[in-house]
């Protein structure tokens, strides 16, 4: 084994290069399923590499967005250095940063086994489980009528009142910022709003891939709630999607949102199997 001196410091701008190395000549490598690559962070509070004489050996970006929620955007390392000392450098690190600047929850999507048991080791929790659902094409859903409500496609000028609420439906770990939202919309396949008497009161946001689409945000304000608009929402989608020939859609839930799988399971959509682990730490701030 190489022995190596690390030197932890805040990554900068001109480190974009060699973590991009990491990124995509290395092995272990998390990268969250996010509408900001993690080299756009490159700058932000909470975002550290690992160095030794020059030579990055490995990143872990945790950024805050929204505030006290800080999801791993990136962790990387190089093979010369052993996984365990890469995770145990970086996050000493970031657990004191975090402590002294107020405290968050600290929340990562595993999609690997070897990241797993690391985030277990280090005394993560795992709280739920992200699981997917599939549409293709059969038993499709009739258009629900609901009388005073309209679906039109998002505009920019959506964006403040759909960041309003994103914030009322879901808890701070799932929020969409605003600026999360001005980076997905220009990213999206399909991306709708619902309106009634009152104003805005759903949306949804899809992103094309190789298969299909994925329904990447679904939100009804929890005032609106049980009147049909999320199954309009999707119905909408699906009928979007079906005039571009387009016979696949996927969408993906925690495994302890009920009404959501519920609604899901209604219109079609059958579950594939694959099951994501959502693991937190909650750093305390310094006293």
């Amino acid at each position: 084994m190489i022995e190596v001196s690390l030197q932890v410091r805040p990554a900068v701008p001109q480190d974009q290069h060699q973590i991009a190395n990491l990124m995509f000549f290395e092995s272990h490598v998390h990268r969250h399923l996010d509408w900001r690559a993690p080299l756009e962070w490159l700058g932000s509070p909470f975002y550290w590499v690992a160095e030794e004489n020059g030579r990055v050996l490995a990143a872990l970006a945790c950024p805050q967005d929204p505030e006290r929620v800080a999801w791993v955007r990136l962790f990387a390392h190089a093979r010369q250095l052993p996984l365990d000392d890469a995770w145990t450098t970086l996050w000493n690190a970031a657990q004191k940063d975090i402590e002294q600047q107020g405290g968050a929850t600290v929340a990562l999507i595993a999609m690997h086994q070897w990241l797993s048991d690391l985030l277990i080791k280090h005394g993560f929790s795992n709280k739920q489980n992200i699981i997917m659902l599939k549409w293709e094409g059969t038993d499709f859903p009739e258009q629900p009528l609901i009388e005073g409500v309209t679906v039109r496609t998002m505009q920019s000028s959506d964006l403040p009142a759909v960041a309003e609420l994103d914030a009322s439906a879901f808890m701070p770990l799932w929020q969409n910022p605003l600026d999360a939202l001005e980076k997905a919309l220009p990213q999206a396949t399909s991306a709708t709003v619902v309106e009634d008497g009152q104003g805005l009161v759903g949306y949804q946001i899809s992103t094309a891939n190789p298969f299909g689409v994925h329904l990447a945000r679904l939100a009804v304000r929890p005032d609106a709630q049980r009147r049909g608009l999320g199954s309009l929402i999707v119905t909408d989608l699906i009928r979007r999607l079906k005039d571009k020939h387009i016979n696949r859609l996927t969408v993906n839930t925690q495994s302890d949102n009920h009404a959501s799988l519920a609604l899901y399971e209604k219109m079609g959509f059958v579950i594939t199997g694959e099951k994501f682990p959502v693991y937190c730490f909650s750093v305390s701030p310094s006293r």
